[in-house]
């Protein structure tokens, strides 16, 4: 991986505002390349620029990635596709409900605090609390996928007409 390439996926990772130091070492990467390189991620759109005090900092535009996730989605699965998932998603976390008697993962980490467990069920439970929480984002944005589906698909023909127009 170029230095370069080494940034930007270090900064595609960010869960909390980083300065270029920190994305700079994260990378193993040179400051200026760093510097450089992020401010072409903000010109792009891909990064925010977070005044610290007399820090500056860069975090991902949360808004972008969460509609690119959507389009990725309704891009490379049909309206059947989602719903199957959806319903897997749902019916796994049913199973969680009822093999801990807990309707949330946050009930279900709760119980971590029971004395009475032995370590291998407490890596169990910790599995399928992240298991449980990963499943809960997924289901949201299939959700929104779904609510989109209909709109992305009419402006896809809309672009697919302009451009037979252009070409004729």
């Amino acid at each position: 991986m170029s230095a370069r390439d080494r940034i930007r996926a270090v900064a595609e990772t960010l869960r909390e505002p980083r300065s270029v130091n920190w994305i700079s070492e994260q990378a193993d990467a040179a400051w200026s390349t760093t510097n450089e390189e992020l401010q072409d991620l903000v010109d792009q759109g891909q990064l925010r620029r977070v005044e610290a005090g007399k820090t500056t900092r860069y975090q991902p535009d949360y808004t972008r990635r969460l509609f690119e996730e959507i389009r990725t989605l309704i891009q490379q699965n049909t309206r059947e596709e989602l719903r199957s998932e959806l319903a897997a998603i749902t019916e796994e976390i049913e199973e969680w409900q009822a093999t801990y008697d807990v309707e949330t993962w946050e009930e279900l980490e709760q119980s971590l605090a029971d004395g009475d467990l032995a370590s291998a069920d407490l890596r169990e439970r910790r599995d399928v609390i992240a298991f449980w929480r990963e499943n809960e984002e997924d289901r949201r944005l299939i959700k929104h996928a779904l609510e989109l589906y209909s709109d992305v698909e009419a402006a896809r023909e809309q672009m697919s007409d302009v451009a037979d127009r252009a070409t004729s």
